[in-house]
């Protein structure tokens, strides 16, 4: 599945470990392991980027700003509008590939031809969000980060979209998830992007490969009588898109029937024309 919709995103070149990428007018060099290919770097955007990401040989890294690059500065996608800057750990605030999934839960909310709630789980700067808002469902966003949360409120005002039905929510997904079945709070489509690593409210680490199957067995109960769809997404590398649809098979499909996929998203490289994978994702839909 290939983001090839993209006019203020390019993913440009790919060489020796690195992307070479342009954000609107801002041209980056970021770290990618996957890159194990070492073509020569014959775009001339390598030798003029704004700014590359250098990762440091004890753990993480730090940007080496090349030219000026803003503080903030804004790039869009169809109607919807995204604040990037240079964060630390090598990340902009937005993952392109993602708009495979935006794309996705958009067709299905608009063809619904009926009121839609949506959960977005781990909801980070919020573009799943406001694609579905854009689309008119009711959204609710969940983030553990109070700064991620404030961040997706900006896009939303910038997309035009502050005054959509939007609860922004900083919380524990797990912990929200529980007292939503409490309540007896139901949603049509839910969307999940859970990171690989983390660590729970008493520090106690967790691995995604091990939870996984408890987190979406959690949402199983908070989903309406007839819902649309269930995104689960991954960077983890030890879940390939066949084990996420199988999850979703046993969980999802064997109760609400329907169908489920799953594949690797991924980029365009324009000066190769091949795709570079990113993720994976694996979908449910009614």
């Amino acid at each position: 599945m290939r983001a090839a919709n993209w006019k203020d995103y390019e993913l440009i070149d790919t060489s020796g470990g690195e992307r070479l990428e342009r954000w609107g007018n801002i041209i980056l060099i970021r770290p990618d392991p996957q890159i194990i290919w070492e073509t020569p770097r014959e775009h001339p955007l390598w030798k003029q980027a704004h700014a590359r990401y250098l990762r440091s040989s004890t753990g993480g890294g730090s940007w080496q700003e090349l030219k000026k690059v803003p503080a903030m500065w804004k790039i869009g996608y169809g109607d919807l509008t995204f604040q990037l800057k240079t964060m630390g750990f090598k990340h902009t605030g937005i993952f392109p590939e993602q708009a495979v999934n935006w794309d996705f839960a958009m067709q299905k909310i608009t063809g619904a031809g009926r009121p839609v709630k949506v959960l977005n789980l781990f909801g980070y700067t919020g573009a799943a969000t406001l694609a579905c808002a854009r689309a008119g469902a009711q959204v609710c966003h969940v983030d553990a980060s109070k700064g991620m949360v404030a961040w997706a409120k900006e896009n939303a005002a910038a997309s035009g979209l502050a005054d959509r039905p939007v609860r922004w929510l900083v919380d524990d997904c797990v912990k929200f998830v529980q007292r939503e079945q409490r309540r007896g709070n139901t949603y049509d489509g839910i969307i999940m992007d859970p990171p690989s690593y983390g660590r729970g409210p008493n520090g106690e680490v967790w691995k995604l490969e091990e939870q996984l199957y408890g987190l979406v067995e959690l949402c199983l109960p908070i989903l309406s009588q007839n819902p649309l769809f269930f995104i689960l997404n991954s960077y983890t590398t030890g879940l390939s898109p066949a084990v996420m649809e199988y999850l979703l098979g046993v969980l999802l499909q064997k109760r609400f029937g329907g169908k489920v996929s799953s594949g690797e998203i991924g980029l365009p490289v324009t000066a190769s024309g091949l795709t570079l994978p990113c993720g994976s994702t694996a979908i449910w839909e009614s």
